[in-house]
This record gives C-alpha cells, structure tokens and sequence, in this order.
C-alpha cells in the first residue's frame, strides 16, 4: 500500500524513488506496461470532485487501450493539501485537488475567486469560470512547477458551530472557528468578529468535538461528508465566498508524457468539469436534506449586515491591479 510517509519522504528528497516507480507515481511504468499517473484528494470516495477524477482515469484506460492509466488516493491518504500541492510541484505525485483558498498566498490570482460576496450565485460563478475567468487564473500556476488542469466550483460556503445561530456579524464574536491556511479568510473571520484558527479539513472533527474550536465555515456538501454535523448542530447562510476548487497537475509529469498523451489529458481535464458539476449538483440537495434530518437547525443570515462588514476587505484587494481586473471580469457576469 502507498502510505503518506513514503510520498512525503519522496518530495523532500527522492528517497523512495522504488517505491514511486513501483506504484506509478510520476508517470512511472506500471507492471504488464504502460505508465500509471498518481491522483490526490483529501475528499471521500464519492464526493463529486473525487468522482470527476476518476472519471478521467476511466476515460484515459479507455482511450489509450490500457497504456495510461490513474490510481487514485481519496480522503486524504496521501496527506493535507498543503502537503499534496509540494508533492505535486516535486513530481513525487502526478494530480491534485486542492480548495483555492489554500493557494491563496503562493498563487495570488486565486485570491479574486476567495473574495467575500464577488460571486453573487452559482450559476453567476460558473458562467465566469466559463468565460475565462478560470483560464486566467490556471494560467497563473505555470511559473511555480505546476499546471492548472480545471475549475471545480464547490458551491457557496457558510458558517457552521457548535453553539448558537449565527444571523449577524455580531453573533460570530468571541467564536474559534477553523479556516484554511489564507490571509483572506484570516482577515475575513476576524472583521466578522470570529477568532480564526488554521487547521486542516482532517482536524477539523476532533477540533470541534475537543473544544479546541467552536465551528467552521464550508459548503453543504463538504459539511455533510465530513461529517462535521454530528458535532455543530448549527449551519447559518452567510454564502460568504464561493471559493471554487482548482485541479492541479505537476509539470514535470505533464512533460513526460508524449504529445498525443499530454492533449489527451487536458482534453478531459476539461471535459471532467461538466462531470464534476452534475455530480455536485445531484449530491448537495441530499446533503441538506441529510444534515436536516439529523437536526442540524439552519437559518438565514442579514446578509447586508455581512456585505458591509466584509467590504473593507473587498476595497483593499481591489487596490491590487491584477486582483481588481480580475474582478471586473467576473462581476461583468454577474
């Protein structure tokens, strides 16, 4: 079995290169030929981003007769997305998926997808992603050992704890709430008044049920697969940032493959996007009614009153010119 020690001594320093080429990550050959291509999420088995991927090992299997193929490593088996996107950028695994708030510092593009309130809608989202948005902010992975495969938008994100209603800014005062390792939700909680606290998808549980932290803030479907509504029975609609998902692919296992290989790939990078999306769209209504049925109590939100207590933050990313024209673009299809 691959074990998420061996893949992280592996992008520190090539330690286990048999065990790489054994398992074939990298692009490595695989036993009875062919090369087989290593993909991360920290995401369970059926979780639609999880699902999209593995169509496209289904569809790379199928188009190349078995010479190209893709093992996939779900929930987190390989490690967090931090450790997931340097093992990407060392080669040590060939794809990723990682929430683009945890690119935020290193990728700066990624910052006007994570923006409070910039999305008004799903649908607003995804016509921007489609539009170009997405392409320009894949295009901004190219100087750092990466390659931006696809956009997997992942639906509005909101707050969820452990111990009352959120309806206004005020109400998050005082609460630890997890967020992803970015200055923007960083910035954000605490403008809400919450105390933020980085800490990873996998933590997050044992945080809440330990006390560590009183909640966090996610999408539906995530806030169902993970489970955390076993232990914050209260989820508020705050829809503060539709953060998407971006699916990431290392460089130097892109280059490896052959031309006709390597279009291949891309192709259905992007053809999986529809794939993602239908399973997103099937699967977070059944979320909602399952977290409903367990009790969680869910509530609007004075969705003004977090507009404007979020608009200070807005107006400082927009002094950046790269960030504000990105913005116009997307508010262009709102």
């Amino acid at each position: 079995m691959v074990t998420r020690r061996g893949f992280l001594t592996t992008s520190l320093g090539a330690l286990a290169a048999p065990m790489l080429a054994a398992c074939g990550a990298g692009g490595k050959g695989a036993p009875g030929g062919g090369q087989v291509l290593t993909a991360s999420d920290v995401h369970v088995a059926d979780y639609p981003t999880v699902t999209a991927v593995k169509w496209i090992g289904q569809q790379l299997e199928q188009q190349t007769g078995g010479r190209l193929r893709l093992n996939q490593y779900h929930s987190g088996q390989l490690g967090r997305e931090s450790e997931a996107i340097d093992m990407a950028r060392f080669g040590a695994i060939d794809i990723t998926r990682v929430y683009s708030g945890a690119l935020n510092n290193a990728f700066p593009l990624t910052r006007a997808l994570c923006l409070p309130y910039v999305f008004d809608s799903v649908q607003h989202m995804r016509r921007a992603l489609d539009g170009g948005v997405g392409d320009a902010v894949l295009r901004g992975f190219e100087s750092r050992g990466l390659v931006g495969l696809a956009v997997y938008d992942s639906g509005a994100r909101s707050f969820y704890n452990t111990k009352h209603p959120i309806v206004e800014p005020g109400d998050l005062h005082g609460l630890k709430l997890r967020v992803a390792s970015s200055d923007i939700f960083l910035q954000l909680m605490r403008m809400f008044g919450a105390n933020p606290t980085p800490m990873s998808l996998g933590d997050t549980f044992s945080g809440m049920e330990t006390h560590m932290i009183d909640g966090a803030e996610n999408n539906m479907r995530s806030f169902h697969s993970s489970r955390h509504f076993e232990a914050a029975h209260y989820w508020s609609e705050s829809q503060h940032s539709y953060a998407p998902d971006i699916l990431l692919m290392s460089r130097r296992s892109l280059d490896a493959l052959s031309p006709a290989d390597r279009q291949l790939l891309l192709e259905l990078a992007r053809q999986s996007v529809q794939v993602m999306r239908r399973e997103w769209d099937a699967s977070e209504d059944k979320a909602r009614e399952a977290v409903l049925a367990y009790g969680v109590k869910a509530n609007a939100v004075d969705m003004p009153a977090f507009r404007e207590a979020a608009a200070p933050l807005l107006r400082d990313y927009l002094k950046q010119a790269d960030i504000a024209a990105l913005h116009r673009r997307i508010r262009d299809f709102a």
